[in-house]
């Protein structure tokens, strides 16, 4: 009875602490695909969530002047749905969609004009006292993808073995005053492979991860300005294609149990975003042209402790630590977030509730790395909530 109830609480801890995590991770990462749940008891599990960001970043200087523009930062949200059907007791799979990558900004009066006067300033501007100021931009990805496990008896625990595919989609769009860039990408192709190891009974789990880098290749459209077509008679309406990748990552988590009741868990991650150094595109008729990011790679680094109050009631919290990947050409600075979160067995299944907050430090960017105007952010704040819900049988 005693080991039993000791799995319970094991287990407990571990579903806690899964949805604990940070409001803005590194670059322009989002969600994660739910692979956990091939962990999870039962023969068929299902969980979907919701996560809901609120960044608030704004500019403090715009070219050495402070500026009375709002934050440039949009809210998102993050749907999440996993899947899992067990088919032996050695072998499960899962399905699994998220949203991977993201980022959605509008720009202020000041913003805008500072774009337009370094554009005209440019040697051999063609379009006289005309600049052409990013108004706003933003993209979307969602990845679907089908993920397995076997697994096998060594030692105390079980040793797994991962391993999937997945589908990402890329939807770009860029307004500016010279026109609406639109591209996009249905259908472009990953993997990922994993190994694990759990005893339940102390619920210790050990796993590496690594996600594969996806190459996009976009077509698209630009629809051109009044502007642009009384400037320069462009048409209406041009076609456009773009190529970029978005990075490859390595994530080693691990969680032990410390204490009756009691888990420790913390995790450390590798993103590789020096591969997004341009967004490379052409319009047709108007060349080739850039958009720069100049970006290192990403560090992220967690650590926290759950606690299982009652049979049905467990809690978490959690410091997570992410390195800015920011050079200069944009500000993607370092973050601190605090994670804290619940699960609550209710009805057949198990509800999770989770918030976080989310400490953006100060940093710059500058035209010398490759901004389009010189701008300073000071310390700003983001937050997140997040539900989820899971049944098993």
């Amino acid at each position: 009875m005693a080991n039993n109830l000791k799995k319970t609480t094991a287990l407990g801890l571990i579903a806690a602490c899964a949805f604990v995590g940070g409001a803005q991770a590194g670059g322009f990462s989002r969600g994660e695909a739910d692979t956990d749940i091939l962990y999870e008891d039962g023969t068929v599990a299902a969980r979907g969530g919701y996560v809901y960001v609120m960044p608030q970043r704004g500019y403090e200087t715009i070219d050495g002047a402070a500026t009375s523009d709002g934050d440039f930062t949009n809210n998102y949200s993050v749907p999440s749905f996993a899947a899992k059907f067990r088919v032996s007791d050695n072998f499960s799979c899962a399905l699994t969609y998220t949203e991977p990558f993201g980022a959605s900004s509008e720009y202020g009066a000041d913003a805008q004009q500072a774009d337009r006067d370094a554009d005209v300033a440019s040697p051999g501007w063609p379009f006289g006292p005309f600049g052409n100021a990013v108004i706003e931009s933003g993209f979307e990805s969602t990845e679907l993808g089908g993920t397995c496990a076997v697994n096998f008896g060594v030692g105390p625990g079980q040793l797994y073995f991962i391993g999937g595919a997945f589908t990402q989609s890329f939807d770009y769009t860029e307004v500016k005053d010279f026109g609406t860039l639109n591209l996009k990408d249905d259908n472009a192709f990953g993997y990922r492979l994993g190994a694990g190891y759990e005893i339940k009974e102390y619920a210790l789990r050990a796993e590496l991860m690594y996600r594969s880098q996806v190459e996009h290749e976009a077509d698209g459209v630009f629809n051109s300005s009044a502007l642009l077509q009384g400037l320069a008679g462009v048409p209406a309406q041009l076609s456009a294609f773009g190529t970029g990748t978005l990075p490859q990552s390595l994530e080693l988590s691990l969680q032990s149990g410390i204490a009756p009741g009691w888990l420790a868990f913390g995790s450390i991650k590798w993103t590789d975003w020096s591969v997004l150094q341009t967004l490379n595109y052409t319009i047709t008729g108007l060349g080739p042209q850039t958009k720069d990011f100049f970006w290192r790679d990403g560090w992220t680094i967690s650590g926290g402790i759950g606690h299982q109050f009652t049979e049905t009631v467990s809690g978490a919290v959690s410091l997570t630590w992410d390195r800015g990947v920011g050079t200069g050409a944009d500000i993607m600075t370092d973050t601190w977030t605090i994670g804290a979160g619940t699960q609550i067995k209710a009805g057949p299944g198990v509800v999770r509730l989770g918030a976080a907050a989310t400490y953006l430090t100060e940093g710059s960017q500058s035209t010398a790395d490759g901004a389009d105007f010189d701008a300073t952010v000071g310390g700003d704040w983001a937050y997140a909530v997040s539900a989820s819900y899971k049944i098993s049988f």
